[in-house]
């Protein structure tokens, strides 16, 4: 059997060359892929919409070209472009002929090149038109920030985006049902890595059944592997591989969410696509990075908001057991996709689901996002087009569409006359409906068309919205990390967590907080240059409300302990999504023996708390209404421990102490193996300790990074969101004791050595061997 008429995919990610300027030969730069220009731009408060783009001149024309050697070109092959995303407007030449482009700046799009192909040097030339107004409502940053892909194919060839594979169960048995997209002969083959199924047709569809299936769960995330092989009389004219999981996801009214027979909530956070220092050039291994530290507190899901993220995203969570809840886009006839709302809606959406209806981690789908018109008549109908074409695609997930709190009467507004959309979709005027009865009756009408109904901040109203439609479960599709909602006002300070909502009441599948990590954009003033109302920083260090939501999401047994300190400066925080400021650190060097609040966050059913070796008696967990112990201690420099026990066994401690003078930096460890081809990028962190190990919380004298081998530094983030360092210089600033360096791998299999210096404090020195 024949296999070379098959497909050939090469990724096209280096030896690209870059300008803002006109396209000639002397303004090209050399870049790596993936590419955001708008993060090497200075900041500047005066651009247009400043703030939501976190200051980053981001407006521009951005022009990329790359050579392209073709040794031969085969007849009866097809050459395609494959881009998983360009922001935005884009435009492709190949050696001169204009072979299509895309609008929308997060759908993948694919151009047949052939034609235009010859034997030897080609050139690519990219047009990335930034200049569109208005922009995201959040930091989309500009240029091809996704993977680039050339695809050599025969000209009988499989389409993934015409594949479908849909399972089910059977008693012990996995149905699995795959439309092939083509008409001709076409075999699967499927392993678990150990045994493997087959099946074939020839008129489209092919059934295949595995006894003893082992199914895909956000617990035990099992994926077989599934390869298609497209022929042509007895040869192989083609192949693709795609990874599946079988599982069966019941949404039982009244009764939540089951996933293979289990009841399962959605442990969620909503992530925009940026990764701080690096915009939205981001290679899987920094998102996986991510991921496994979500994971790792309990978080189960994931809501890619308000767009469809890098296809790798989807790859991860399959492989990690992370649910997805994915949208295409944000507001409809409103806001920036306004501009293409009318002609691009349908095609970006089949490339959301086309793209991934095949990932187990979809659990449902979104349509929009807090659109305009809300609950009236002219919305609903989009509504209503917009899920109906979506189960064209798709009919084995729900489909939903997430609710802003905010209901108006109807009333006559020409959106493009509208500047800040969501100022428009939140303000509170003469229109907005503030009678709760009122509110629920417009929450039924999108109930009617919707599969789930996805609440943005409304916990506060679960009960009356339950009582209206008890047929459907609620999804808190975005929720705030601490302070709850009041049903008289909406927005209110008291001390009553919204996950406490999810607990109580079996119709409440899950909650996703906004956001589960920082992100640039959507800022409330300078110099806040991103959002910092989230679980974790953007160089990936935890928060004290992260251990909060850990106590509630993880089975394992665990304890933290956090102090207010109001001495720590204002980040910008928008007030309702801000949580009281808890840090991880005994050092107080301003008080004496003053009075400090404390909170300790806990799944284990008692604590035990000693201050320099004397107890400080609290009560249980379960004693409190959110489960989280709070309290006072007066301040003495020392050591603060907390014990977890269950059934009257210490099962986990945490420990904080007073630091004194930074004397040495230090790297989380000392020497790694990393497993990593070139392109790989990598972060870590350095933190300044005392001559105890203790890591000094106060540091914050500057670090300069060096290093040696076959790698190059990247970016520079210490997660201080009102800094205006560069990302990219060598030297930055810690920011509360640590700092962090992202690394690319050049390629060589050797040794590398990142080291940190500062003045007065011993240096840091990682040696890191790639294999």
């Amino acid at each position: 059997m024949e296999f070379s008429m098959c497909r050939i995919e090469t990724t096209l990610m280096n030896g690209w060359e870059f300008t803002l300027k006109q396209p000639e030969d002397h303004h090209f730069k050399p870049v790596q892929l993936p590419h955001d220009w708008a993060i090497h731009q200075p900041i500047n408060q005066m651009m247009s919409q400043a703030e939501v783009q976190g200051f980053r001149d981001r407006s521009g024309i951005g022009w990329y070209r790359k050579i392209l050697n073709m040794k031969e070109l085969k007849d009866g092959r097809i050459y395609q472009l494959e881009f998983d995303g360009v922001y935005e407007n884009s435009t492709v030449w190949v050696n001169g002929i204009d072979v299509g482009g895309h609008k929308y700046g997060y759908s993948r799009f694919t151009l047949d090149i052939t034609a235009a192909l010859q034997v030897g040097v080609n050139v690519i030339q990219v047009k990335v038109d930034n200049t569109s107004l208005p922009s995201d409502r959040w930091y989309s940053g500009a240029g091809i920030y996704r993977t680039v892909k050339l695809l050599n194919l025969p000209t009988n060839h499989l389409r993934p985006e015409e594949i479908q594979v849909k399972t089910c169960l059977k008693g012990e048995k996995g149905l699995i049902s795959i439309k092939t997209g083509v008409s001709s002969l076409v075999k699967a083959y499927i392993s678990d890595g150990n045994v493997n199924f087959t099946g074939e047709s020839a008129n489209g569809m092919i059934q295949l059944e595995i006894p003893n299936v082992k199914l895909w769960s956000p617990e035990q995330p099992q994926l077989y592997q599934l390869k298609l092989s497209l022929y042509e009389g007895d040869q192989i004219a083609d192949t693709y591989a795609l990874r599946v999981g079988v599982r069966d996801v019941q949404m039982m009214a009244g009764k939540g969410m089951y996933i293979n027979g289990k009841m399962t909530k959605i442990k969620g956070l909503c992530i925009h696509q940026d990764a701080g220092s690096l915009g939205v050039a981001v290679p899987p291994e920094i998102w996986k990075d991510r991921l496994v530290r979500f994971k790792a507190m309990g978080c189960n899901a994931i809501r890619t908001a308000h767009h469809m993220p890098a296809s790798e995203i989807l790859d991860i969570c399959d492989e990690l057991g992370i649910l997805v809840y994915e949208e295409p886009f944000d507001k409809w006839t409103g806001g920036s996709y306004r501009r293409y709302f009318e002609t691009e809606w349908q095609r970006d959406l089949e490339c959301m689901v086309r793209r991934d209806r095949n990932h187990p981690c979809i659990f449902m789908w979104g349509v929009g996002n807090e659109v305009e018109h809300q609950g009236q008549t002219s919305m609903l109908a989009i509504l209503k087009m917009l899920k109906e074409h979506l189960l064209t695609l798709d009919d084995t997930r729900p489909v939903s569409y997430a609710m802003n709190p905010h209901f108006k009467y109807e009333s006559v507004v020409d959106l493009s006359q509208v500047k800040d959309i969501q100022q428009f979709v939140d303000e509170v005027s003469d229109t907005e409906i503030l009678d709760q009865n009122e509110r629920v009756e417009r929450i039924r009408r999108i109930a009617e068309i919707v599969d789930v109904i996805s609440c943005n901040y409304q916990e506060q109203w679960y009960p009356a919205i339950h009582d209206a439609v008890p047929d459907k479960l609620i999804l808190g599709s975005e929720t705030y990390q601490f302070f709850r909602g009041h049903a008289e006002q909406m927005q209110n300070f008291s001390d009553e967590v919204p996950w406490m909502d999810v607990e109580k009441h079996a119709y409440v599948i899950g909650g996703m907080i906004w956001t589960g990590i920082d992100y640039l954009g959507e800022s409330m003033g300078y110099p806040a240059k991103g959002w910092a109302g989230s679980l974790f920083r953007t160089n990936n260090e935890r928060k004290p409300l992260s251990y909060l939501y850990e106590s509630y999401w993880s089975d394992a047994p665990m304890v933290n302990m956090a102090v207010l300190d109001y001495s720590l400066h204002d980040e910008g925080i928008k007030e309702h999504w801000d949580a009281p400021r808890y840090a991880n650190h005994w050092d107080f060097p301003q008080f004496n023996r003053t009075v400090i609040p404390y909170m300790i966050a806990t799944n284990c059913e008692e604590v035990r708390l000693k201050l320099n070796g004397k107890a400080i008696l609290v009560n249980p967990p379960t004693s409190y209404p959110n489960k989280m112990i709070t309290g006072y201690i007066p301040y003495s420099p020392g050591t603060l421990e907390v014990g977890g026990y269950i059934n009257g066994q210490e099962v986990c401690t945490y420990t904080l102490k007073t630091a004194g003078p930074a004397v040495k930096l230090e790297f989380d460890s000392e020497m790694i193996t990393l497993e990593g081809k070139e392109g790989f990028h990598k972060l870590f962190t350095v933190r300044a300790k005392d001559k105890e190990g203790v890591s000094a919380f106060r540091e914050s004298s500057k670090v300069n990074f060096t290093l040696t081998g076959p790698a190059e530094i990247i970016s520079l983030d210490n997660g201080d969101l009102c800094s205006n360092e560069s990302y990219h210089g060598h030297g930055m600033h810690l920011y509360r004791g640590c700092v962090s360096t992202i690394i690319r791998l050049t390629g060589e299999k050797e040794r590398v050595v990142l080291s940190a210096h500062s003045e007065g404090m011993g240096s840091a020195h990682l040696v890191i061997d790639i294999i």
